[in-house]
């Protein structure tokens, strides 16, 4: 069953709205609009116009803002990469498994809700879990952790400027791991969070990288930190990655560079 997108275009101004530090009548005045034309907007009710409006004073990109209703990546499937996708309250949170074809190597990125989807498929590919890689430590991302590592045995990373957790050993963005013929390059993509990070994969069929709540198709996670350094770090360590690159969000489908260089109303502008 096809992955709901994670957002749609009201999600995107309230993130953008918030981010900016900007009431509904100040946003509303700069736009030219009443606050009744943005309050109705705001509840989805989809005006061409008015969303031309808001993306000019949000700093959004219009036309890919007046599409996203329209907009779903193209389905991917790639080889030596699992999304597991778990119900944690009310929404559906994912995560990943990527295993090397010619070791016994695979390494899990996030738990999600429920590890026991993940344990299932390390059973049935015949592979060992080395390590657990944490994108942030928001509870829905990590809510399996300690069954997972206890039965796994593997050790666990977490950036180090996010939440310490038990029995994992920090790591600076920026260095390396390698697991068989997989490596993994770790960047910084904190906003969303005090330190999150994004893992680049070598050593898959193609280009993979792990965001977390960095990013998501059509849309980002909350800056709820910081959301200057949520656009500056994504545009930096993410979106200038070779553009066949799939993106593996905590929420919502799987991506690619490519796709949301041009349909991201908050990146395109600054990437067309």
């Amino acid at each position: 069953m096809p992955i709901a997108m994670e957002d749609q275009f009201a999600d995107v101004i309230a993130k953008a709205q918030r981010g900016l530090r900007l009431e509904d009548r100040e946003l509303a005045e700069r736009a030219g609009l009443t606050v009744a034309q943005l309050t109705r907007v705001k509840a989805q009710s989809f005006d061409e116009p008015i969303l031309r409006k808001l993306a000019l004073v949000l700093g959004l990109d219009a036309q890919a803002l007046v599409d996203l209703p329209h907009y779903r990546p193209a389905a991917l499937d790639v080889e030596q990469l699992a999304c597991l996708t778990t119900a944690y309250g009310d929404m559906c949170v994912n995560a990943y498994l990527i295993w090397d074809k010619n070791s016994d190597n695979a390494v899990a990125f996030d738990t999600g809700a429920d590890g026991t989807p993940l344990l299932e498929k390390l059973e049935q590919i015949g592979k060992t879990l080395r390590a657990i890689f944490i994108t942030h430590t928001h509870g829905d991302h990590i809510a399996d952790l300690i069954r997972l590592q206890r039965q796994s045995g593997a050790t666990v990373y977490v950036p180090e400027r996010e939440q310490s957790l038990p029995g994992a050993e920090p790591f600076e963005p920026g260095c390396e791991f390698s697991f068989g013929g997989l490596r993994i390059e770790t960047r910084s993509t904190w906003g969303h969070s005090r330190g999150g990070a994004s893992y680049v994969v070598h050593g898959l069929p193609r280009p993979v990288v792990i965001v977390g709540d960095a990013l998501f198709a059509g849309s980002m996670g909350g800056g709820a930190v910081s959301y200057a350094d949520a656009l500056r770090t994504n545009r930096r360590e993410i979106m200038t990655l070779p553009p066949q690159t799939v993106i593996c969000p905590g929420h919502g489908p799987l991506t690619t560079v490519g796709e949301e260089r041009k349909h991201n109303p908050f990146f395109a502008s600054a990437l067309r």
